[in-house]
Formats: C-alpha cells, structure tokens, sequence
C-alpha cells in the first residue's frame, strides 16, 4: 500500500508543477521553482486523509496550492488557491464487518470454526428465508420426556409412544448450558449466548464476559450484536413472542444490552446506574431502532414489528391514572420516570397496534396489520392451565404464533422470530409439574402452528431451552401409569412404597418449596403463600394429578433451581443438519446465522458515511 501512495504522489506533483513556469503573480513569468518577477514563491501541500473521510471514504491524499503571499515558507489556508484530492479505492461499506468485534471473542470464532468445518447434506449458506427460535424457558431432557407422555395420556394413550411436534424434527443435539462463571445457568447468560453465539456471564444481557454485573460502566465496548439485529439490518421483519414479561431476560437478551437483567424498568434500577445514564430494558425496546441506528453507523431499520408478552408494568408510570382496564394491581405501573412508553410507542408507530387483552388481540387483521405491541398482563401472562381465569383474557401461545408469522411473513426479505414458553420455568421453581408439563405441551402447540403456516424448504426451525430444572421422573412405574401418579409397579394395581412405608410420586424434585395440596388451583404460584414443606409426606390419600398438587423436594429452598445438564436442540429446515452431536450452546447462533446468512446480508445493506 505504501509504494502505492507514493506512486499517486509522484504524478499528483507533477500534474500540479507542470504549469508552464507561471507561479508569480499579475502576469509575471518565472521558471519553475524561482521566484517570479514580484518574488512569491507558490507552495504545494499534502495532506494524509484517513478512510473515512467526506471527500475520500477509502483514506488517500489532500494536495493544496497556492502562492506564498507573506514569504514565511508555510501554506497558509488564506493563501490556498486549489485543492485536489488523490483517493484510494473504496470498497464500499461491506468492509465494515458488524460482527468484526465478536469474531475477536473465543467463544465465537470457535462456534463459527465449528459451522464452517461441518459437513452434511443440503448445507446451502442461506437458503433459510425465514427462522423461528422456540425457548422452552427451564424444558430440560427430562420435561420434555414427563410431557411428551402427559400430552399422550391425556388424548386417552398410554403416553410413553406419544411424540411432541418438534421430537418428529429430523435433526436434533445437545447443547452445553453452562455460563461462563456459573456451573448450573441462568435464563440471561443462556440467552445471549442462543442470540448472539457468545457465551457470557450470568446475569447479565447482550453483553460478553468482560463486564462487571451490576456496573453499567462497563458495558460500552462490549455490547454483542443479536440474531434479531442483524436480520433487521438484513431487512427482514422481526417478531418476539413470551408468555413471560417481554422484558424478562430470556425476550431481553433478543434487543436490550444491560449490565444487569433485574433493571426491567427505571423503578428497579439503583440510582447510580441511572445517574451514569444506563436505559432500562423497556426503554431499550420502545427505543430499538434509534438505539441500534446509534450504535452501528450506516445502518437503517425499522424496529421489531411484532412484540407480544406480559409485563405492561414497566412501560407504565407509577400512577393509578395509567392503570389499564384490566389491572390487578391499585397502581399497575412501575416507572418511575413519568414515562408511558405505550404512548411513545404508539407515536413512533402511528398505523401500529397497541392491544392488551384478547378482544384487542381477536381484532387483528394480519393482512393490513405491519406494527404490533402487545401486553397482555401486568407481569406474566397466566400458566396456559390458569389462562381462562385472566381478568380480561389471554391468547394462547400457540394463537400468539400463529398471528406473529401471518404478519411477518408479508416480507420478502423473510423474518425472524423468537418465541418464548417462560412459563415452563416459573412452574418449575414453584415446584408445580403439572403447570411446567402443560406449558410445555402448549409449546409443542406452537411448534406445529409454526410448521403449519410456513415452508419447510425457506423456514428454518429451531426449539430447544435455555437450561435445565431439577425435575426428575423416577421409581418403575409401569407402562402408561399416569405421569403425575404415584408409582405402580409393572404388574399391580396398587402403588409402590418406598423404604418408610409411604407411596412416592413418579416425578419430583431435588429441592425447594416441597409439598402442597392444594386441589383444582391452576395458579402455580399459589404455592409460595404456603411455608416450606420439604421432606416426604403421606400421598395415600392426595390426588397428586390435580393441577395444585406440587411434588415433594428434598433440599428446603425458598424456589426450586435450575439444573446444570444439557438440553436437547430440535431442527427442522435448511441448515437443520448442523443440529447435531453435544454442542457449546452459542453454536445454535451461527447455525441460524449460517442458515439465513445473516451477518453476511446486513453487512451488505450498510450505507457510506
């Protein structure tokens, strides 16, 4: 490249020299570098000008002439009369790579190695138009297993032959959860690592290992770019689906960087954080496009088009006058600031659709219907068991899919959509099986709503879960006993008992709440009103299938916790082969990712400086 700059400088200075000898002034001849009859010498400069710059993008070089009026030997910008400017070529923005700074990180140059190196049949870099990712939030191995039979049985089966949706996927794996300081995980530091193929701390939200929890200093330079992201930038639509709060950190992890997951809104947020100018994760999503417009030059998107979940109380100001019809709560609002951030979303999205119940959510049209925020619960959304019990009701997951893909899939570009079962999760720790195992199979719903309303040869499908529960399914039941029974030996009619003369249950838990009975209640969380009960109790004469039966634990925990195995990955679609073996779990980023060509096609859509 230097032996090129000084090519171009050699004949820039001759072209500029050679001016017949006329470098006095008033029509005064003189030779070539003499003074002219008035004795002013003319002078030429060069200035190196570095890529980017307005008049050379590519870098090059800045000449500027002009005579030497006040004879100081020094090119004054009064006395300059030309300037010309010498460019090296410009490739265009291309060169820029948006993932330039995370291919440095371990984490994704050895997820990307591994893609790059695999091999399979029908492994077309981007033939995957369109991409969902299905989070079954805490569908560990054996979840899925206790709800594949459940879903069985209660279509009148044995259970254990039944298959959900996704088990009939052609191509599936495992994926390693762990993150990068935790053994057993958390939903934040997993989902970072499914978007952006980054493992990271837990905690912690579209940032790498190197920041500090809780210190939103240290997020600047180490923001990590999302699958969500680059296919906006690619220009696809995008959607994000959660029967949790959209700002719970596994939809989170799709748009917001946060140095810390609880900072949902300004009211959770310490004061130094906010006094160092951090955004909340609401705030984050109404301010998407502006955010990631700032943040990567040359860029221009839309915004998410589709957000539907729980959680309307971030985005609402402390004050009963915000309260939404539906409202529990006497001041359904958290924020602190003053701020309706449906209201400022609403005014960026003026043709949009702002809804909260299901009534709203019926009078979609998806035919004329671009922009949708929905917020259908003050926190959560209800289990899908409890779901008819919402004050002003509720879509189901599975509806929630299928309107989210009627709307995104009018783009040409294609979409990407992430949907979320949170709920899966939140039985779990309560210690409710039966509310983890319906959700999940409202999940398997979803999955075939999914594969009914695209196209296998465009749409690449993915469902897999962030970590894993203590959930266990135990004992020697015998075939088709019920899944939330109590053991039945093969061959008797009457439950097994264990060593202290008691019945147990089939599935259980390692630890926490332990023991309730608590009848028809479909509300899982109900069980935190009742004090620990750890230990065994009598079952004899307790309905453990009802659906407010939670199941023993051993380790009294104020929650049930995750677990640290693997989970299993699902694929169905172009690119769907390279789910396969025991994987890093960021490795399903650069399948999606090599799948749809992401990174490469938002790269292509930036515009010069």
């Amino acid at each position: 490249m230097k032996q090129f700059k000084l090519a171009i400088l050699a004949s820039a200075i001759a072209g500029l020299t050679a001016c017949g000898g006329d470098d006095g002034r008033n029509g005064a001849n003189g030779s070539n570098g003499a003074d002219g009859s008035n004795g002013v010498n003319s002078l030429i400069t060069q200035t190196q000008l570095a890529a980017g710059d307005s008049n050379c993008p590519g870098g090059g070089i800045q000449f500027d002439s002009g005579a030497d009026s006040n004879s100081n030997g020094v090119l004054e910008t009064s006395e300059i009369t030309d300037t010309k400017f010498v460019c090296e070529p410009f490739t265009g923005p291309a060169e820029t790579d948006l993932i330039g700074n995370t291919r440095n990180n371990t984490w994704f140059s050895d997820a990307e190695a591994k893609i790059a190196s695999a091999t399979a049949p029908n492994l077309t870099r981007g033939a995957a138009k369109n991409v969902i990712l299905f989070v079954g939030d805490g569908m560990g191995i054996s979840t899925v297993t206790a709800a594949r039979i459940l879903a069985g049985q209660l279509n009148g089966e044995l259970g254990e032959d039944h298959n959900l949706s996704f088990d009939l996927f052609p191509y599936s794996g495992l994926a390693k959860t762990y993150n990068v300081d935790a053994q057993t995980p958390d939903s934040a530091g997993t989902m970072t690592a499914l978007m952006s193929g980054v493992k990271t701390d837990a905690g912690v939200i579209g940032v790498n290992e190197n920041i500090v929890r809780g210190d939103c200093s240290t997020v600047a330079g180490n923001e990590l770019v999302t699958a969500l992201e680059l296919a906006e930038i690619a220009g696809k639509s995008t959607g994000i689906l959660s029967t949790a709060r959209i700002t719970h950190a596994t939809p989170a992890a799709t748009y917001a960087k946060s140095a810390d997951r609880d900072w949902e809104d300004d009211g959770d947020m310490p004061a130094a954080a906010k006094d160092a100018g951090c955004e909340d994760i609401a705030s984050q999503l109404i301010n998407f496009k502006a955010n990631l417009e700032a943040r990567i030059g040359g860029v221009t998107v839309d915004g998410v088009d589709v957000v539907m979940g729980g959680g309307r109380r971030s985005f609402l100001p402390k004050d009963a006058a915000f309260n939404s019809p539906d409202a529990v709560s006497s001041v359904e609002g958290d924020r602190t600031d003053g701020r309706d951030l449906t209201a400022e979303w609403q005014a960026l999205n003026p043709t949009g659709s702002y809804i909260f119940d299901k009534a709203g959510f019926n009078a979609l049209n998806t035919e004329t219907t671009t922009k949708v925020l929905g917020l259908f619960n003050e926190s959560h959304m209800q289990y899908e068991a409890d779901r008819k019990n919402d004050v002003a009701g509720e879509p189901s997951l599975r509806d929630m899919t299928g309107k989210a893909i009627e709307i995104l899939n009018k783009n040409s570009e294609g979409f990407f959509l992430m949907v979320e079962a949170g709920r899966i999760d939140h039985a779990h720790h309560a210690g409710n099986a039966y509310n983890a195992l319906t959700d999940a199979v409202e999940l398997s719903e979803a999955v075939a709503k999914a594969v009914e309303l695209t196209n296998s040869d465009e749409t690449l499908i993915i469902v897999t879960a962030d970590h894993s529960h203590v959930f266990t399914i135990a004992g020697y039941p015998k075939r088709g006993n019920p899944i939330l029974g109590t053991v039945v030996d093969i061959g008797s009619t009457s439950p097994s008992l264990a060593a202290d003369g008691m019945p147990y249950t089939t599935v259980g838990y390692t630890n926490g709440l332990g023991f309730r009975d608590l009848g028809d209640e479909t509300d899982a969380d109900e069980g935190y009103n009742s004090a620990i009960d750890a230990g065994r109790q009598d079952l004899l004469l307790v309905d453990t299938q009802s659906p407010g039966f939670h199941q023993e634990a051993l380790v009294p925990l104020g929650s049930e916790t995750h677990a640290g195995e693997d989970v299993g990955v699902y694929a169905k679609g172009p690119g769907a082969a390279l789910v396969s073996g025991t994987n890093e779990q960021n490795v399903i980023f650069h399948v999606m990712n090599y799948a749809a060509d992401l990174a490469n096609k938002a790269n292509s859509k930036q515009v010069a400086p």
